[in-house]
């Protein structure tokens, strides 16, 4: 194995998990640490070491960071039950000493966006502090801030698509119509990237963002036209954050405790004010439309890439499998079936539409016209789960069915 001089964090996390992806499709050789080692080396190249450490264990980062140039920070604590801030503060401490005890020459961390004179949220306010916290080590720091973040499978994206496949009709609190400027997965990736060549200097900030400033709002109607679903927005200024966080996780799947600290971060406009990251790199974000056709089709990152839910904040038990935000009961079974993968995919494809289920068939149509009235996908009016984006037309009899099994990650039965 070919030493490695780049060290990637959070790399079960979802932007540290795309980057991961991305440096092992350049051919970029890796160390990454994980509390978690054994869940983490099934999901890595040969080429990848996989050690363990925590960034709230100061001794274990000695050895993980021996050797390295360029060392990603990609963790957070907002999962944590107690005081994330005061976690995130203790990890970036340990991790800045640590990376100067070993000789690193840079660390890039991905931080949030929000003016500090506008009264930032805690979650945008621990954000700007861990950047902070980072560069007082005296190693040199590439601090990206970044708002929300479009991409299949980001916390914010997801719970934009949640909100609006869902609901025909929302009732918008003043948050939706707060501005942002929303970067596409792939570019922030390509930032990230770009961050290990930048030749040797002083610490620096950039904020970026595609081209578009929009509101939340907007973000929802252009999701909801590329999606042809009618939604009827009413905005009310009774909804503060604390009551959006509680409504938010009736009727979406967001973990409750991280979607209410998202929320509370809304009211902070997340606009670029310095955009000389384009005089530094020569990334050029895509537009707003163009980033959330690619999110819907999931061409925004390799099958099976992360997703928000697959992370452990750092002040969190490394107990809970990865991708089981909540406690989860599984069931699964496998049949070996020597037939191509067509063949073998066709009597799923039949299920629903006009073949009709299994069994209690007529509760089954019940249940999809339930949920279009409810506002669900069409994957889900016609009986199947969603794990990437899954095009489905209407056929003869009005019934929803999946397109075809190019366009499918994974369907299961509900």
């Amino acid at each position: 194995m070919v030493s490695a001089s780049i060290l990637v964090t959070g790399a079960t996390g979802y932007i540290g998990g795309r980057l991961l992806a991305e440096f092992e499709r350049l051919g970029r050789p890796l160390r990454c640490l994980a509390r978690n080692p054994e869940a983490l080396k099934p999901r890595v190249a040969p080429s990848t070491e996989v050690v363990r450490g925590d960034v709230l264990d100061p001794a274990s980062l000695r050895d993980a960071l021996t050797g390295i140039d360029t060392a990603y920070y990609l963790v957070h604590s907002m999962g944590a039950s107690a005081d994330f801030a005061g976690l995130d503060r203790a990890g970036a401490r340990h991790f800045g000493e640590a990376a100067r005890a070993a000789g690193v020459r840079r660390i890039v961390y991905v931080g949030g966006l929000g003016d500090a004179g506008d009264d930032l949220s805690a979650h945008l306010r621990s954000r700007h502090e861990t950047g902070d916290v980072l560069r007082e080590s005296g190693v040199e720091v590439v601090e990206f801030r970044a708002s929300i973040v479009i991409g299949s499978g980001s916390l914010s994206y997801e719970m934009v698509r949640a909100l609006t496949d869902r609901l025909p009709v929302m009732v918008c609190p003043r948050w939706v119509a707060i501005q942002a400027q929303p970067i596409a997965i792939e570019d922030l990736l390509a930032y990230l990237v770009a961050a290990a060549e930048l030749p040797p200097g002083p610490s620096q900030t950039h904020e970026i963002g595609g081209p578009d400033v929009v509101s939340y709002g907007d973000i929802m109607r252009e999701y909801a036209r590329q999606r042809g679903l009618r939604r009827l927005m009413i905005p009310v200024p009774l909804l503060t954050p604390h009551l959006s966080s509680l409504w938010l996780a009736l009727v979406t799947p967001l973990y409750a405790r991280v979607g209410r600290k998202l929320i509370a971060s809304i009211r902070n406009a997340t606009v670029v004010r310095d955009a000389k990251a384009l005089d530094v790199f020569a990334v050029r974000p895509r537009g707003l439309r163009d980033a959330i056709a690619r999110a819907i089709e999931a061409a925004d990152g390799p099958a099976g890439a992360n997703r928000w839910s697959d992370s452990t904040s750092a002040g969190v038990a490394a107990t809970r499998r990865a991708g089981a935000p909540m406690p989860a009961l599984l069931d699964a079974r496998e049949t070996i079936v020597e037939a191509p993968a067509a063949a073998a995919f066709a009597p799923i494809r039949r299920i629903g539409g006009e073949t009709g289920w299994y069994c209690a068939d007529i509760l089954w149509r019940i249940r999809g016209w339930m949920d279009l009235l409810a506002g669900a996908s069409a994957c889900a009016a016609a009986g199947v789960i969603r794990t990437r984006a899954c095009p489905a037309t209407r056929s003869t009899s009005g019934a929803w069915r999946p397109t075809s099994p190019t366009t499918c990650c994974a369907l299961k039965r509900r």
